[in-house]
Parts: structure tokens; sequence; C-alpha cells
């Protein structure tokens, strides 16, 4: 540039008005600028780019100091100042300023130490790189249209087949795709996402997609902004994949989807997220059913394992005897009560001695009814532990209890479609009766250790050797209970009641366990029956089976014998203190053999008279004669009466 100069001086003419000149390009630069004192670091002068940067309003910052224009860069600072002051200049892009929306501006801070009014002072000038790219941009656009209009054109087609591109590969994708920037506004949405969620990328584009599409969690509550994956992705920068949450649709439904949230960044700066999601509904409901499959196989496994168990305990426990033997009047009545009760699907209360048969009875009641096809499950009350008696009937879940070591089903549930057999009913301890009556009424209970209520389909009988009525007097059984399980009551009758039986049992008894023991096969003459039929049996049905397999095992040379215990012993004993009865007038004078055989006979056959015909028991004969009935028996058979 060439000085103007005056004529004939030689001097630059108009010094001022260079000095206003350069001042007003100062402040008019676009490029904002100060001048500093490097030693106290005030602003002396800013222009009005700098005003607008440092104060984003305009406001003069003249005045105030660079520390306070840059509060978190004070070290950086006193490095910059003090290189400018021995090098004359210095630059520097490691000073950061924060922009109006709260990012960083990646600015270049350039230093000139100068001298004004007589003081160094440092002229700063900060310039905006990303700006400058943008001028760059736009130099290398003008470029291009310099080059002419065909380039711009060529490239243009070329930006619009990569976009093209990029459209047919979101097209083509599975997966639902769309993109969120870092405000979680929806910026595109690919045409799976629109089937998937029913909506048109219109509807979703500009809008915030978490309140739309992902506002509430499956079980129904709200979701918070603050705690989505999709969001913290471009909060914390970190992929985050999540395997089973719900998106609602636009028609209020939910569908169980599995997605990734992915961060995308711009110069290393985040700007927000591509999600990509799949519909998982279908096979979450397959994996669903197949799990409710799975667990169904289980506890079919185990219920049909704890019934094959059940069933080898009752095989080994219990004769090859199902069938009520007998035709005396009191099992004809029960066979009758039997066939009345069995359809219907009312409780039954069984009650009888020791070895009566009363199981005998459940089971039959059990085979005639409509549950016949379903096991029928014994339950001996009297032989389980008190602390075990809910476990024992409900079942319990691994870890109810020390010792609970998996699952178990209870009798109960293994019942399901049958019949349980309550077996000593009376001994279920009063605390338990509550719930076993609560199972009656409802048909539902919990297992030990499980808050699960399940329902059960079961026909109930039990079975008793008390008398419940005076139990629920003592306090000692619940009386709705009782009621409920005295729906139908059967009385099984003790043996001594039903003598013409015994012949029937005997020779069954005897027939089975030769079988079974593998004995040569025994028959029983009149005398053994008479010996049997003569005995009261306190231990009834049980009891003559144990005699039967003892004598079957003693026998000798095909010969039964049996050494029934004395229940006569008392009586005699009683007989000892009667002074004997005066001898007939005939039998003063001394008798033959055969007159004393038929005096004997006479005798026998007026107590048999005197009896009615009965031999053993009270009032028999062998009582009035004092002696044992078998011995009776054997002497009625030498005689023929």
């Amino acid at each position: 540039m060439k000085h103007v100069v005056a004529e004939g001086s030689g001097v630059p003419v108009g010094r001022a008005f260079m000095a206003e000149l350069l001042h007003a390009a100062f402040d008019r630069s676009p490029d904002p600028g100060l001048i500093i004192d490097p030693y106290s670091g005030q602003v002396l002068h800013a222009n009005r780019a700098a005003n607008g940067l440092y104060t984003g309003s305009g406001v003069k910052i003249a005045g105030q100091t660079i520390d306070q224009l840059y509060p978190d860069a004070r070290g950086l600072l006193h490095v910059f100042t003090e290189e400018t002051l021995e090098r004359g200049h210095a630059w520097t892009r490691d000073l950061m300023l924060s922009g109006a929306n709260g990012k960083p501006l990646r600015l270049e801070h350039a230093a000139v130490l100068a001298s004004w009014q007589g003081r160094a002072c440092v002229v700063l000038s900060v310039v905006d790189l990303d700006q400058t790219s943008r001028r760059a941009v736009d130099e290398e656009a003008n470029s291009y249209h310099r080059k002419g209009l065909e380039e711009w054109r060529r490239a243009e087609r070329y930006f619009r087949e990569i976009e093209r591109e990029n459209q047919l590969i979101l097209a083509a994708a599975g997966e639902g795709i769309y993109g969120v920037n870092v405000d979680g506004v929806t910026t595109f949405l690919n045409p799976a996402a629109e089937t998937m969620l029913g909506y048109a990328a219109s509807d979703l584009v500009g809008k915030d997609m978490h309140s739309v599409i992902h506002h509430h969690k499956p079980d129904g509550t709200p979701y918070a902004n603050s705690d989505c994956p999709i969001y913290n992705a471009f909060r914390q920068g970190t992929v985050k994949t999540v395997d089973d949450e719900v998106f609602w649709t636009k028609q209020g439904k939910p569908i169980r989807v599995e997605y990734t949230s992915t961060p995308i960044r711009d110069s290393g700066a985040v700007v927000g997220a591509v999600i990509v999601f799949r519909d998982i509904t279908e096979r979450k409901r397959n994996e669903e059913r197949l799990k409710a499959a799975l667990e169904d196989n289980a506890r079919l496994r185990e219920r049909l394992e704890m019934e094959n168990a059940y069933l080898q305990e009752e095989i080994r426990s219990h004769a090859n005897h199902y069938d009520i033997l007998g035709t005396s009047d009191a099992i004809i009545n029960t066979l009758k009560q039997i066939e009345l009760v069995a359809p219907t699907g009312a409780n039954v209360l069984i009650s009888g001695e020791s070895g009566t048969g009363k199981e005998l009875v459940a089971r039959a009641i059990h085979q005639a009814s409509d549950r016949r096809d379903r096991p029928l499950i014994r339950v001996n009350c009297a032989a389980i532990p008190r602390e075990l008696f809910e476990s024992e009937f409900f079942g319990h879940v691994k870890g109810a209890f020390t010792g609970a070591l998996r699952d178990r089903i209870g009798r109960f549930e293994l019942a399901n479609g049958g019949t349980i057999f309550l077996d000593e009913v009376g001994e279920i301890p009063l605390d338990l009766q509550s719930k076993l009556l609560r199972v009656l009424q409802e048909r539902k209970f919990e297992r030990v250790g499980e808050e699960r209520t399940r329902e059960v389909d079961i026909r109930l009988i039990a079975a008793t050797n008390r008398d419940l009525k005076k139990e629920v007097t003592a306090g000692k059984f619940r009386e709705d209970l009782y009621f409920r399980l005295n729906v139908f009551p059967i009385e099984c009758q003790p043996l001594r009641d039903r003598a013409s039986d015994i012949p029937i049992l005997a020779d069954h008894f005897l027939e089975t366990c030769c079988s079974r023991l593998n004995l040569k096969k025994l028959e029983l003459t009149k005398a053994n029956i008479a010996a049997l039929s003569g005995y009261p049996w306190p231990g009834n049905a049980r009891e003559l089976q144990n005699i039967i397999e003892r004598a079957a095992i003693l026998a000798r040379n095909g010969k039964l014998s049996f050494n029934l215990p004395s229940v006569d012993g008392s009586l005699r004993a009683e007989r000892r203190d009667i002074p004997p009865p005066a001898l007939p007038e005939a039998a003063q004078r001394i008798l033959t053999m055969d007159e004393l055989n038929e005096l004997e006979k006479a005798n026998i056959r007026k107590a048999l008279d005197a009896c009615g015909g009965k031999v053993s028991g009270k009032a028999g004969a062998a009582q009035l004669l004092g002696m044992k009935p078998t011995t009776l028996y054997s002497r009625i058979q030498a005689m023929n009466l």
C-alpha cells in the first residue's frame, strides 16, 4: 500500500486518520479481539465480536480480567502470556469456552505483544475453527460452482445416490431402526419400525420417542426417561443392550422387544443414538409355552415317580387281597353300603376295630367309583411325626425347612383326580385339622414355604378305630371336621360277630400264603375250622391271617396245627372256687366206659342245647362245660354230634 505524502514534506499525512481507521477495523472485525494488560490481566479494550463471544449479549467486557473470562484455565493463561512476552507472539488451541448451548467451542487464540500509549499490551485475537471449517466448505462449494454447474450436479447426484443406498439398506433391514438426537427427539424411522409400531415416520419424526413408545414398563408402571437405557446410551456414551422390554404400539398394545442403543458421535461429541430393535413377542410366547411344558413335564415326572414309589410301597405292605370276602349279614350290609356311596363322590368315614378291613372297604369304594383310573393314595396318619404332617399332606418347596433339599409333592396333590384315604384320621393334630377342613371345603392348599395357592380335585375316605364323637366332646377333634368326614358312615364289624366268615377267610389266607411262600398246598380240616371258629379273634382278620401263615410254615406232613392263645383261662380260674356239681343219681354207681361216654355225650348235647348250638365265646357251650373251645370241637367231631 502506498503512503499518501504531502507536497514537499515526505512525511505521511493523517496519523490520526490512520489510528481512527485501525480502531474502526479492530472494532468491526468478525473475529473476536481483545487488548489486555499482560501484567494485571485487565481487558483494556474488546471489539463487538469479543463482547458477543464472552457474554452472549454484546455487553462490554472491558475492565474485567482475563481470568474472569477463563476461570478454569489460569495455568494455561499464565504460560500463554509468558510465551507472548518472551517471543512477542504466541498461539494456542488449549483455551476452551462453552457456547450458548453448553457445548465446548473449538477456538484458536493468537496473541501479539504491542505498545499502546507508552505501555506494553497484548492484542489477542480468537478464531472459531468450526466457522473456519464452514467457510472452507463454502469455499469448496464456490469452487465447484466456479468450475461449472455440471460438476456440482455430479456431486449432488453422488450424494443423492449414497443417501438412496442408505435408505434402501434401512428399508431392507428386517429389524426396526430409528434415531434420536441428544434431546431424545426422533430423527428418522425405517419401514420395519413403522410396521412393528403402527406409526408412520411422519407421526414420530420430531417428537420425543420415549414418551410415545417407551413410556411404561411391562408391568404397567411408568418408565422415567432418566432410567431409559436408550437415553443413557447418548448420556453416558456407551452401547446399551436390553433383551426383554416392551414398546407400545399406536393401538396402545405392548410388543416385547430386544434392542441395542448405540451412541452417534460427531467429532468426538455424542449427538444422538441409533436404536435397532426386534419384535420378540412370538419368540417369548413360545419360550413361555416351552417353559410351562417343561415345568408340567417335571411335575408330571415327579408325580409319576411319587405314584410309582407309593404303589411299590403299597405292594410291599399289603397282601394281594383287595376283595371283601364273607357271607355274613354284616358283610352283605357293608357291600350294599359300598354300592350306594361309591358313585356319588361323597366323603366316607369308616369306623371299626383294627384289622376289621377298613382299608379293603376304602379300596372297594374307590374301585367302584368314577375315579378308579386314578390312584387311591393311602396316608397312615398314625405313622407321621407331628412336625411333618403338613409337609406330608400338602408338600413343600426347596428350602422350606432344614432338610428340604428339593420340591416335594404332598399326598393331596398326588391324589389329584383320584381318592385319598386317611387311615387313623383321629391321629391328626388339632392345629392341622383346620387346614384339612379348608381343603375339604375349598379344594385349595399351599405347599409349605410357598405362597402359591393350588387347587386339587380329590375324594376323601377316612378311617378310624376311635370313637370320634367322644373325641369331639373331649375337645380332641374338631366338630366341623367330623361333620365333613361323616357324610356317609360305614362300620366294619369285628370278626367275632361274624363267625360264619371265618372258614372263608381262613381258606383264602391259606391259599394265598402257600402261593406267596412257595409252600406245598395245604387244606383246612373240619377240626381246624372248628378250632378257628371257636376263637374270639381280638385282632380280627389281621390276626387270623397271621395265625394261618404261622401254621402253614410250621405244618408237618401236610397237617396244620393251630396254637391259639387261651381266652378262657380266667374263667377256669374263677370256676376253681365253684364246688363241683353233685353227680346225678345214676352216676352213684360205677359206670362202664360206654356208659361214661354216653353220659359225656348227653352232657355236651345239653350244653349245646342250652347255648343254642353256640360253642365258643360268651355264654357258649365251652364256657358252660369249663373246657377250651378247641377241645369241645374235637369231642363234638369224635361223637358225631
